[in-house]
């Protein structure tokens, strides 16, 4: 909130530019899984049954699948091993549906092949957080009262945040091309099916590139205005 109260020039030149990207990404992508809601796959398969699947023909049997609310809230918990379907997705035939829940194996695939950046990725987790949510604060009640190493250490603490948020765009990419290489190689969806699948996935792709962009945006217009303190 702090941050929108400090307004100043780089605010209108490079964070609102990045936030009206994030609100579009997020617009496209809702409107793109809505669109291929609408299509079952030809096999009647549920996002649930893809996703069991997928993980068993990778032997990972003790990775469980459950159902939580929320629309889009799919994710894997690597800390319990379970794949967690949001329920327009759990039990939904569609052949949307079909490649968030294989995206979603992918991250369970990644964990049990130690894929390096999910590994910094996790252990950032705590760190980053604490970032995100303190750095720019920290770094505007700096320059509002003109203490410098208040400043400084705002901008580090946000600058692991958004490494986070750079490390997530590779984790993010590998599992969609993990889901798209599984469903084409198991024929799980019929050859027409998996270009929608491919759709959502790429849409859902855009929604981390705008975070990290107004990650990326904000700690630059802070390194800005601490250099023109200087």
């Amino acid at each position: 909130m702090l941050g929108f109260i400090y307004m100043d020039r780089y605010y209108i030149l490079l964070v609102i530019p990045a936030v009206i990207f994030s609100l579009y990404a997020q617009f496209k992508v809702k409107s793109t899984f809505n669109k291929y809601s609408r299509i079952s796959n030809k096999k009647g398969l549920t996002g649930a049954d893809i996703a069991r699947t997928i993980l068993d023909s990778n032997g990972l049997y003790d990775v469980r699948i459950e159902s939580v609310g929320g629309e889009l809230t799919d994710h894997y918990d690597p800390r319990t091993k379970v794949v967690r379907l949001s329920q327009v997705v759990y039990g939904s035939s569609s052949v949307a549906a079909i490649g968030v829940a294989a995206h979603e194996t992918g991250h369970a695939i990644q964990h049990s092949t130690g894929y390096a950046p999910l590994v910094l990725r996790s252990t950032l987790v705590p760190i980053a957080g604490i970032g995100s949510n303190a750095g720019v604060p920290m770094a505007i009640m700096g320059l509002i009262f003109g203490f410098d190493l208040l400043v400084y250490l705002g901008i580090a603490a946000f600058s692991v945040a958004v490494l986070f948020y750079l490390i997530t765009l590779p984790v993010e990419f590998n599992a969609s091309s993990r889901a798209i290489r599984t469903l084409e190689s198991t024929a799980i969806l019929n050859y027409d099916e998996v270009d929608p699948a491919r759709k959502v996935l790429n849409a859902a792709a855009m929604t981390y590139v705008a975070s990290a962009a107004v990650a990326v945006a904000n700690l630059l217009r802070l390194v800005l205005l601490a250099n023109r303190r200087r």
